[in-house]
């Protein structure tokens, strides 16, 4: 199994590999293991190191082979497009009848796609490892422009596709309190002062 496929695996399988870091961390809760309990990662962080290991072996495997301070937002492009292949999120073509429709009442031989939020975390993750492995934010090449566009472009058709809205939810804001000069001149402009 080549790495991109035991990738795709590792995220279908987060959930399994999560319950069973807790089966593991509370059978080990006596007092000689507590100390090995601590030195375990954080799921995030076994992803993201498993992410960073995936897109290595990319790299190596590419023809030509890339290192990694030759990576660019293009490279980084095309191996989010090399993933689509892998993907389980069924994204209606416009020619579909099903087009728009979040829950179509029918199959239909649409394409299946990796999911804008999962390349959204998977991005997210690399950019992290990409600078505590001694990468500089100014060449980092998962923050690229391109790459930024992409997310933006597969989330927008995304939600047409599948008649799903990712809007930004808005932050209440306090009301606001009026200064109380502005009160005071409020209340004596409408009478309201004797």
């Amino acid at each position: 199994m080549d790495p991109v496929h035991s990738f795709v695996g590792t995220t279908n399988t987060a959930a399994q590999n999560t319950n069973a870091m807790v089966v593991t961390a509370t059978t080990s809760s006596s007092p000689s293991s507590s100390g090995s309990t601590t030195n375990q990662l954080s799921r995030y962080e076994n992803q993201k190191r498993r992410d960073w290991n995936t897109f290595g072996q990319y790299l190596r495997n590419h023809r030509p082979p890339l290192s990694l301070s030759r990576c660019s937002g293009a490279h980084v492009l095309e191996f989010l497009r090399y993933l689509d292949q892998f993907g389980k999120t069924k994204v209606h073509t416009q020619l579909c009848p099903f087009y728009g429709h979040p829950n179509p009442p029918a199959p239909c031989a649409c394409p299946h796609r990796q999911a804008w939020g999962s390349l959204d975390a998977l991005i997210g993750r690399l950019r992290a490892a990409f600078e505590e492995n001694g990468g500089s934010p100014e060449t980092n090449p998962f923050g690229a422009r391109a790459v930024r566009l992409y997310l933006r472009e597969v989330r927008d058709s995304q939600a047409k596709a599948r008649g799903i809205s990712y809007e930004k939810k808005k932050r209440k804001r306090p009301p606001q309190t009026q200064p109380q000069s502005q009160t005071l001149f409020q209340a004596a402009v409408s009478g309201d002062l004797k």
